[in-house]
């Protein structure tokens, strides 16, 4: 009985780190500052233009 308890025990901690990261990644916006940065990188390299996007 013990061996569930743990196993359990780590199930539970495992899915509230999970549930932690994606409730941080969604209220500071992180997915859309960081897809913003690459896509800036992108068009600097293919593109050569002189691209300002702000997200």
């Amino acid at each position: 009985m013990k061996q569930v308890w743990k196993v359990l025990w780590k199930i539970l901690k495992v899915l509230f780190v999970v549930v932690f990261v994606l409730f941080v990644v969604y209220f500071w916006n992180l997915d859309q500052k960081v897809l913003g940065w690459v896509y800036t990188q992108v068009n600097r390299i293919h593109d050569r233009k002189n691209v300002d996007i702000k997200f």
